[in-house]
């Protein structure tokens, strides 16, 4: 890895990181920086996994307030969780190189989407409220659906957390503030799995993610003044249209 390597790494990282404290789908900017860095797309992928956990630990961290009151549901999700990302894991490293390659476009193209349509996905929800339950009673539908969020999440994982709060909408209707919080807890165990699987048996390029990490720390942190400053909604134009940008590169290549 050149310095100048590094420097774009650390870039794309900061933005990822700041990306995902305020509108999800940072991924799209750190995953393509790998690719552009010359590493092959598996590698890409379990690396900027690697890179990104640090800050879904932060951002539960800050909401561990909402966290508290949410134990039992936290418990009752965490087995689906981490079957699903083990699962996810299995399935990402057992996948040939050259098919991952043929199919990250289009997982780049339904991250992309998920992305344009987050309002609409969360407007959605609240109208189809279809599993209420009292307290914390988790409605069972919920668990599946977090078992194959799981999977996707340790398979390529961005617009996870879109999606997720979408489910959680769906499914476990509650405040705003502690649907997201959960949604980032879910995220957080989700990658954990991933990358200890991945640290174990996948083809980590641990100096990169290294650098990767400290920045997106510094990003979630230091970088979310800025992304608010250019508004949720110039800030998800301008990552669809990198996303969009990166797919037909893919696929001209």
């Amino acid at each position: 890895m050149t310095p100048l390597e590094a420097l774009l790494l650390a870039a794309a990282a900061f933005a990822a990181g700041a990306i995902n404290a305020v509108a999800g789908g940072g991924s799209l900017v750190s995953f393509p920086a790998l690719l552009a860095a010359g590493y092959p797309s598996k590698t890409s992928n379990v690396t900027n996994s690697v890179a990104l956990w640090p800050g879904y630990v932060g951002g539960s961290y800050g909401y561990r307030g909402e966290l508290q009151r949410q134990r039992r549901r936290i418990v009752a999700l965490t087995l689906p969780s981490v079957l699903g990302a083990v699962a996810g894991s299995i399935i990402l490293l057992a996948t040939s190189e050259s098919f991952f390659d043929r199919i990250v476009p289009f997982l780049i193209l339904f991250a992309c989407g998920l992305m344009a349509f987050q309002d609409r996905l969360g407007a959605w929800a609240q109208h189809h409220r279809l599993a209420a339950q009292p307290g914390d009673r988790v409605p069972p539908l919920l668990h599946g659906a977090v078992f194959v969020l799981a999977i996707y999440g340790a398979y390529f994982g961005a617009g996870l957390g879109i999606i997720t709060l979408a489910v959680l909408g769906i499914l476990l209707p509650d405040d705003l503030q502690h649907s997201n919080a959960l949604k980032g807890l879910l995220s957080a165990l989700i990658n954990f799995v991933a990358v200890v699987y991945f640290a174990a048996f996948g083809p980590v390029e641990w100096l990169p993610a290294a650098v990767m990490a400290v920045a997106a720390l510094a990003g979630g942190y230091l970088g979310v003044g800025v992304a608010r400053r250019l508004g949720k909604r110039w800030l998800r134009v301008s990552v669809i249209s990198y996303g969009l940008l990166v797919a037909l590169v893919l696929f001209i290549r």
